[in-house]
């Protein structure tokens, strides 16, 4: 962030969007505190961060319908108990959107 600051004349980074996959093994507590710690004397010193966390979309194709899984390691649906479960979801994380002044 700090190298795009300064790529475009920044004076400060004001906002930060992130999407944190289903799947990524982030805790998004856990990136929150460390994503204050990391911005300290930077462009991004007190900039707000904005997390999207979309679920994993799941279906069962035993049952025949969407299903939440209850944990990422754990492909069983949750309804019937089947192992014939398609999972989409992301694994990583990615910056949408930066906002600078």
């Amino acid at each position: 962030m700090q190298e795009f600051g300064q790529q475009n004349n920044a004076r400060r980074i004001t906002a930060v969007w992130m999407e944190v996959g289903a799947f990524s093994c982030v805790e998004p507590e856990a990136l929150k505190f460390c994503f204050d710690l990391v911005c300290r004397q930077t462009l991004a010193e007190g900039c707000e961060l904005h997390l999207d966390t979309p679920a994993a979309e799941s279906w069962c194709y035993d049952c025949r319908q969407d299903i939440h899984l209850l944990s990422p390691g754990v492909l069983l649906c949750p309804q019937c108990g089947g192992r014939n479960v398609r999972v989409i979801a992301d694994d990583g994380m990615k910056i949408k959107r930066i906002e600078i002044e």
